[in-house]
């Protein structure tokens, strides 16, 4: 692609610009509403559809069904992206919003495990899959729509639009859920959570509507008027080296930072804050929501700043940013949401002194394992209890000493017992561990008196403005990365890998590194190891694309 002046006159927003944005975005907000949903209820959706797992289980599983609609991601922008690339953008995401809007109704209808039993959880993750491969096809066609349709130099500015409907759909999701639990109390985790599924039919014929109104890209409607668009853009983007490379390139150094400082800061976040420092699930999507809607206007001056200093040093800032300044953040949020917590574990800390080989991780995703070893009975219920701990070898044999302070509690071994016996023990030995923890000030759950909401507040600022710095230019920098001729498929494929897998894993893996490690901060390794090498690739490998022409 030939390069060209970036153009400082270039025309302003006008009316037909302002309609294709507008169109795509809503559009696109609306998908993103039915995708975080199931996020945003992933508790409440683990105790309806996974009840038969334990406690620990059926979180990581609930969060490990919501990543299943980030595994398939990849192939929906392979078959979508491909389409889009052969027929046109307008027509391909026109498809992908009416499967996303159809499969999230279908979660509200949806019976639970005591209706239909194992059926249920069986269906769930079906939905979630065929969500995710209409996410995977709907991203790259928005991106590429409004980025053909941008004049130069502006590019950064007018898809930045499109970024915020990702951040948009998860406040939506956030107020409607808000809205209903306000309105339907204890009900609502009884059957209302089914109502902002089911209200996502409105949504649909509403996104329907306006997607119906677009016309073709221009850049594509040239392209394949000259006969230049292209017969195989699979074999073109995947099979040819020289865009191959690029593929990868824009995987590593772009898109697998990006997508792991996102989920940090709006669901990790928001998973830590009512997972672990046990802030009630109102109070935490209140602070979330206002911390989104405070930041968000900052995709758009991220995305302008782009179209000035350059894509590739907003992109990786944001993410060295966050790399360096998670732990502090997330150790913040622990002193300002649940400082009973920080100051007991300064106190008294906890310590699991256990034989190794008698310690498992607790995630039985298969349901067919029972965990009775002393140590797991110890570490369960300190995990249910959200007490950090530190663990410390003990010799091959021995059962396992939870130490809280000067205090020492021998857990019991519960292989072998019938399981009446083995829950009576196990019911008595957290009524006692309890009672130790408690009086060492470990609280059951945060005070809201002693929440400084303020600080909470600005501190998830802060993270949600690293998501602004890294996602406002991602899409001008991934079009302009690519030839129109298989430019859906080439970008959509490391985006949504990217966001797919390194991001849509981050919770479950953060989460289960925490319980094996019984360190609130050890998860947190994993998106700032990701982060730094995307610093790394993108910074020595990556080119800068702001001034390159994309008609071509």
């Amino acid at each position: 692609m030939a390069n060209t002046a970036n153009a400082a006159g270039a025309p302003a927003l006008d009316v037909s610009h302002r309609r294709v944005i507008l169109a795509s975005s809503l559009g696109t907000v609306f998908e993103w509403y039915d995708f975080y949903l199931y996020g945003s209820l992933a508790a409440v959706i683990g105790k309806q559809f996974f009840s038969a797992l334990n406690e620990a289980s059926q979180m990581v599983f609930s969060l490990l069904a919501f990543a299943a609609g980030f595994a398939v991601r990849p192939f929906g922008a392979l078959v979508f992206g491909r389409l889009g690339d052969l027929v046109g953008r307008k027509y391909t995401f026109l498809i992908t919003i009416l499967i996303m809007g159809f499969s999230t109704f279908l979660v509200g209808a949806l019976p639970g495990y005591a209706s239909i039993g194992v059926a249920a959880p069986v269906l769930l993750i079906a939905l979630r899959l065929l969500q995710g491969l209409a996410l995977g096809g709907e991203y790259g066609g928005a991106a590429t729509y409004v980025a053909e349709h941008a004049p130069p130099g502006k590019r950064g500015l007018y898809t930045s639009f499109i970024q915020i409907t990702a951040t948009f759909g998860l406040f939506l999701s956030l107020l409607v859920i808000l809205g209903c639990k306000l309105w339907l109390g204890a009900r609502f985790d009884v059957w209302g959570w089914r109502v902002p599924f089911l209200i996502s039919a409105v949504l649909l014929a509403v996104s329907v509507y306006i997607r119906m109104q677009l016309n073709e890209s221009p850049v594509f409607q040239q392209m394949k008027a000259e006969g230049k668009h292209s017969k195989a853009p699979l074999t073109e983007a995947f099979l040819r080296w020289d865009n191959l490379k690029l593929v990868i390139l824009a995987l590593l150094g772009a898109t697998a930072g990006q997508a792991v400082v996102w989920y940090c800061g709006q669901f990790y976040a928001m998973y830590f804050l009512g997972s672990i420092l046990k802030i009630d699930a109102t109070t935490t999507q209140l602070l979330v929501a206002t911390a989104l809607l405070a930041a968000t206007p900052f995709f758009v001056f991220f995305g302008w700043l782009s179209d000035r200093v350059g894509r590739k040093p907003v992109v990786l800032a944001g993410c060295l940013l966050a790399a360096l300044t998670y732990f502090p953040i997330f150790k913040g949020l622990t002193h300002f949401g649940n400082p009973a917590i920080e100051a007991a574990a300064a106190a008294a800390p906890v310590t699991v002194k256990a034989d190794p080989a008698s310690c498992s991780l607790q995630i039985d995703l298969a349901n067919t394992k029972t965990f009775t070893s002393s140590c797991d009975v110890a570490k369960s219920v300190l995990t249910k209890r959200g007490v950090p701990y530190r663990n410390e070898a003990a010799p091959a044999g021995t059962l396992a000493v939870v130490r809280v302070g000067e205090h020492e509690i021998t857990a019991f071994e519960g292989g072998g017992l019938p399981k009446a016996e083995f829950q009576a023990r196990s019911k008595a030995f957290a009524d006692q561990l309890g009672a130790v923890l408690s009086a060492a000030g470990y609280p059951a759950k945060a005070d809201p008196a002693r929440i400084n909401y303020v600080m909470v507040w600005l501190l998830l600022t802060v993270l949600v403005l690293y998501v602004t710095m890294v996602y406002g230019p991602i899409a001008a920098w991934l079009v302009e990365m690519f030839p129109t001729r298989i430019r859906y498929t080439s970008m959509s494929l490391p985006y949504h890998i990217g966001n797919g897998w390194f991001g849509g894993f981050l919770p479950p893996v953060a989460f289960a590194i925490v319980a094996a490690t019984g360190n609130f901060y050890a998860g947190l390794w994993y998106p700032v190891v990701i982060a730094l090498m995307t610093c790394v690739i993108g910074g020595l490998f990556v080119r800068e694309t702001r001034d390159v022409d994309i008609v071509g």
